[in-house]
């Protein structure tokens, strides 16, 4: 894992909706080495623990990093009140990310603030992209036409029926496969979202790929806190961890309790 910290000053700054803020930061070191699906330790000023947050979208020929996320804590919401010009320490990047075949037809399923690192994942597939999007209600959509932009079919459920379809995004996503096969399912969001979503690839026989999340400490691999169990190659049971050995593993791999 190669990572940098960098200061990267702050070039945009949106907010999505209520909880919900947007920042595209310049980086000149950290986004050479980045690949989709991996994530940032962000410093919030006053605390001594980074929050790590995934990274939505990045671009090395134009040198910059979109982060999306929602203001859940202390750390987030003082990373939240930082203004464009001011700057933010990132470490970056950390664990390892999605593999992509554009050539392949993909299906993204999200939920919440799991939907953000998909984004730029799901962009080199183009049209042969299936974004399936699950949220709590309609003021709680972010990113849908951005998934649009990139040509995408995009298809939202919320849990109210405000916006969409009226259910769960899994029931989406068993919709979708009933339509088409696809070659790869890459999901990120809730864990027994995850677990749902990696049921129904292996009862299709589709390959799956999923991004976990974990509370976190260092982010590198070396606290131990994000511990979460998972299948040798023999068939034991071990221990790997979601910042170093993840974020994104084979569905077939965790071992869903």
């Amino acid at each position: 894992m190669k990572y940098t910290q960098e200061l990267c000053p702050i070039i945009k700054k949106q907010q999505l909706n209520k909880t919900t803020f947007s920042f595209t930061v310049k980086s000149e070191k950290a986004v050479q080495n980045m690949n989709h699906g991996q994530f940032a330790n962000l410093k919030a000023d006053g605390k001594t623990l980074r929050r790590p947050i995934s990274v939505c979208e990045f671009s090395r020929d134009e040198g910059f990093i979109r982060f999306v996320f929602e203001v859940r804590g202390e750390g987030t919401e003082i990373i939240s009140k930082k203004s464009e010009g001011e700057y933010l320490n990132i470490l970056a990047p950390l664990g390892n990310g999605f593999e992509i075949n554009p050539a392949e037809r993909a299906v993204f399923v999200g939920g919440g603030i799991g939907v953000p690192p998909l984004l730029g994942s799901s962009k080199p597939y183009g049209e042969n992209a299936t974004v399936l999007l699950g949220f709590r209600s309609k003021d709680a959509i972010i990113l849908a036409d951005d998934f649009r932009a990139n040509g995408a079919d995009v298809r939202i459920a919320t849990d109210d029926g405000s916006f969409g379809y009226h259910g769960f995004v899994t029931q989406l996503l068993a919709q979708r496969l009933d339509e088409a096969e696809c070659d790869v399912i890459y999901s990120c969001g809730p864990m027994p979202m995850l677990r749902l979503v990696a049921a129904e690839a292996e009862k299709r026989g589709v390959r799956c790929m999923v991004s976990l999340e974990e509370r976190m400490g260092c982010g590198i691999g070396a606290c131990l806190v994000c511990a979460c169990k998972t299948k040798a190659a023999d068939g034991s049971v071990k221990y790997s961890h979601v910042c170093k050995n993840g974020p994104v593993f084979d569905s077939r791999e965790v071992i869903w309790e």
